[in-house]
Parts: C-alpha cells; structure tokens; sequence
C-alpha cells in the first residue's frame, strides 16, 4: 500500500519516538551510575566504559537479527518482545555481584532488547510517510534528547534515595512501556475489507490475467522475463533465501559503500563523549547535579534540533543534495570535540553542551534518511541491518579506547581530541565522496542519454503509437495494464 502521510501514521510516529528514546538515550543516561558502579567494583575506566559499549554495539550489531523478524513478523511484536527483554535485563542487573554479570544483563540482554526497538520504529516510519518522511524521522529522533532529558536527572534523583541497585529496578519497569510504544505499530494497510471489495479485487484480477495473456503475446520480451523469473524462483537455493531477508547487492552499490564506510568512522567517536560528559565534570570539582544537568541542556538543544534539521533538510533547497547536509553536520560534531578542552570551569561546559547537542541533533536527525535517500524505500530494511553491523565494531570500541586514554594520561582532554579528529575526518570523507557520486551519477545519466540512437528512439515512438491505437480500440479496461507497462519500464530504466 501507498505511505498515507498522516492519519494513523502520527500515531506510529509517537510510538516511535519513545522507543527510538529509549534505544539511544538509555545507554547514556547510565553514565550517571558509572563513578559510583566503579568505586563499588573497584574497577577502572576503561572497564567500565565497556558496559555501554557492548550495550550499544548490541544495540547496533543486531540489526540483521532485527531486520529479519521485521520481515518475517512485521514491526508491533517485534518492538514489545524487545521491550519485555530490556525489562528482564535491567532487572537482572541489580542483583549482579560482579562487572561481568553486569556486561551480560545490561550489555547484551538490554542491548539486544534495545536493538528489537531501534530498527522496527525506523522501518515502519519509511511505510507510513513518503513526502512527509524528513519530518517525520525528525521528530521521531526526537525521543532521544527528550528521554535523555529526563533520564539525566531522573537517574541522579533514584540513585540518591535507592542506590544503583534500586535504580534498575525501577529502570526495568520503566523500560516495559517499549511494550505499549509497540502495540501502536499498527500494519499498514491491515484495514479488514468488506467481501464486496473482496470479490471486486478478484473480479478485476481475472480480468486482468485474461486481458494480460492478450497483451503479454504482444510484448513477448516482457514474457521471457516474466518465465526466467518464474524459473529462478523455482530454482532458489539457500543463499537466495538469505539474501531475500537481506540483501547483499547492495555491497556493489556505490553510494551505499560512501555511506557505510563514512558512518564506520564517525561512530569511532560519536558516542564516547556523551558517555564521558558527566564523569568529566566530576572529575574537575562540578557537583553531581550540575554534571548531570549537563546532559539535560545536551538534550534541551538536541530536542529542538532535530525537528529542526528535518524540516531544513526536507525543503526543496536540501532535499536533491541531502548527503551534503549530513556531511557538514558530521564535521560540525567533530569540531565541538576539538575545542572542548578549551572550556575551563562549568560555564565553558555549559556552552559546549549546547554546540554539542546541536551538532548531535543534526547527525541523528539525518542519519537513517540520508541511508533511505540513497538505497530506497524498497530496500531499506536490508540496508539498515548490513550498516548498523558493520558499525557495531567501531561503536564497541570507541568508549573503551577513550577510557584507555584517560586511564594513560590522567586527562581527558586526549578523548575528546581523538573524538573530534576522528569525526572531522568522517565528514571531511563523506563531503569528497558524495561529490564524486553525484559527478557519476551525472556522467552515467549523460552517457546513457547519447548512447541512444535517435533512428531507434523514433521507431521505438512508433511503435508504442502504433500500440496505443490498436490498445485504444479495444477500450478502457486494458488502461491498467499499460500503466503497468510504463511502470515497469520505469524500474527496469531506474535498474
């Protein structure tokens, strides 16, 4: 069915923006207990970084997984089953007596439910809306800064009267709404029809096989396709049945591998400064409300900007060059890392956490719809699943890497630098890169248009005239059919 742009779809696209909240700003918002989860284990920095990162490389790495089920059971069961595991993993983890047991309950089993949230919300968004999408993605994304917001303080206020234990108990139970964001996935075009529509679909669809043997004996290059195609199916194998969940041509698609390789180095530094925030301003004397405040005026920005970016980037002005937008937003984010140890004293954090969320806001805000600008709708699920495992390796190993660094150096300034020149190279990349695709996305349409004979081209007129005279006497009901015709030449063109 067609994407309705509203309606019911609004409704999907609250639901998604609690899910999507909680599948990006949960793992965040835990970094308020890490000062404290490390003084009673006694571990370091880099230990206990790692609990966000196999919680987000979780997050990231099971899209495939995520995918699959989409595909196979549609986005509403999938996005409650994770809700119940996020719920059962945080409840778990309060009664855990080493860091290890925390890495499996909170690392992977509420990763993985997280997971089961992130990719369901942002596919059934791509069903629903088509012209509206920018906005709709945006404010979707927009659940992150709004549950970090509240998160932040929330966290710092449960573990004041409950300790971190009884913080995740209540933090499971609060992780169980992903159930009811769930239940409003409703199926696109799930509508029970009356059996008189039933009966006139059938009606129109004999007729339509009957005017199609016609016309097909007409068209006999389309009916060699249409029998090599039955013939394949016939013949699929295991691999082809893989591929149909996910699909692996897209590695041989140019600007999907911009776009792979790109987001691989960004996300080597996109998340270890949210990560670290709050323990820096510990660290150089700022109150624990104050540091966790930090986070909130990151959230307040990142609230603002991304409905923002996602109706700049859906004028007629950004939209044809979308992948540009994403590119600068990306180096933006990188140069805030760079000047942020100029910043001394809690004012100089409060400034950079508002470039900062601002920056943040616009990555997310575009990261899936620059993905679906280049791939389609049509192939988006594939898409999202083959990127977000590739990128799971980086996002794993950022915050880790810059506890090592602060764990060497004794300062944290060495972080955020790596974060920033990382990320500022990630643009830099994407900006020559996405140029290069688009002179060659140029070239090859330009190419194609000379290669066309023009003796070919008007007998090819002619003859569709020639068609369109003897289709037009033998009437209207064979109007389908050729709107058929013309939209499959369309995608074998587009092909």
């Amino acid at each position: 069915p067609s994407p309705p742009d509203g309606g019911w779809g609004w409704v999907v696209v609250f639901g998604a923006f609690v899910s999507i909240g909680f599948a990006y700003a949960f793992p965040k918002g835990l970094a308020i207990f890490f000062k404290e989860i490390q003084d009673f284990f006694g571990t370091s920095y880099s230990e206990i970084a790692w609990v966000s990162s196999i919680m987000l490389a979780t997050t990231y790495g099971a899209g495939p997984i995520s995918s699959i089920l989409v595909n196979r059971y549609g986005s509403r069961p999938v996005v409650m089953f994770g809700g119940l595991l996020c719920g059962i993993g945080m409840v778990s983890a309060a009664f855990c007596t080493s860091i290890l047991q925390l890495y499996i309950c909170v690392g992977f089993i509420t990763g993985f439910g997280l997971a089961l949230n992130l990719q369901p919300s942002v596919i059934i968004i791509g069903k629903y809306f088509l012209k509206r999408r920018p906005v709709a993605n945006g404010l979707a994304m927009a659940g992150s800064p709004v549950m970090l917001c509240t998160l932040a303080p929330l966290n710092q206020f449960l573990f004041d009267n409950f300790g971190w234990r009884g913080s995740f108990l209540i933090l499971g139970a609060i992780l169980l709404n992903c159930c009811v964001a769930g239940a409003l996935f409703r199926p696109i075009g799930a509508a029970t029809t009356s059996v008189k529509t039933q009966a006139t679909k059938e009606g129109k669809a004999t007729l339509k096989e009957e005017v199609s043997k016609d016309a097909m004996e007409i068209s006999s290059p389309m009916n060699i396709h249409t029998e090599t195609k039955t013939e394949e199916e016939g013949e699929r194998d295991c691999c082809e049945k893989i591929n149909q969940y996910l699909d692996f041509s897209l590695f041989k698609h140019r600007g999907f591998l911009i776009y792979l390789i790109g987001n691989v180095l960004m996300f080597l530094g996109f998340f270890a400064p949210i990560v670290f925030l709050a323990p820096y301003a510990k660290h150089i004397g700022i109150d624990e409300y104050s540091a966790a405040f930090l986070l909130s005026i990151l959230a307040i920005v990142d609230m603002i900007a991304r409905p923002t970016t996602g109706i700049i980037a859906n004028s007629k002005w950004v939209r044809p060059r979308i992948q540009y937008f994403f590119s600068f937003s990306i180096a933006f984010n990188g140069t805030c890392h760079l000047l942020c140890p100029l910043a001394s004293g809690y004012t100089g954090l409060v400034v950079y956490s508002v470039f900062f969320g601002l920056a943040f806001g616009m990555v997310c805000a575009m990261l899936f719809e620059t993905l679906m600008d280049l791939v389609g709708a049509a192939r988006f699920t594939s898409a999202v699943g083959l990127v977000t495992i590739a990128e799971c390796c980086t996002i794993l190993l950022g915050p880790p890497i810059g506890g090592t660094l602060i764990d060497t150096f004794g300062d944290y300034k060495y972080m955020f630098i790596k974060c920033g020149a990382v990320m500022v190279l990630a643009g830099t990349f994407l900006f020559i890169m996405n140029y290069y695709n688009y002179r060659m996305l140029a070239k090859e349409k330009e190419r194609k248009a000379k290669e066309e004979d023009p003796k070919s081209v008007r007998t090819e007129n002619e003859g569709r005239n020639d068609w369109n005279k003897e289709t037009a006497e033998d009437g209207p009901e064979l109007e389908p059919l050729r709107e058929e015709q013309e939209g499959l030449k369309k995608e074998v063109n587009g092909t």
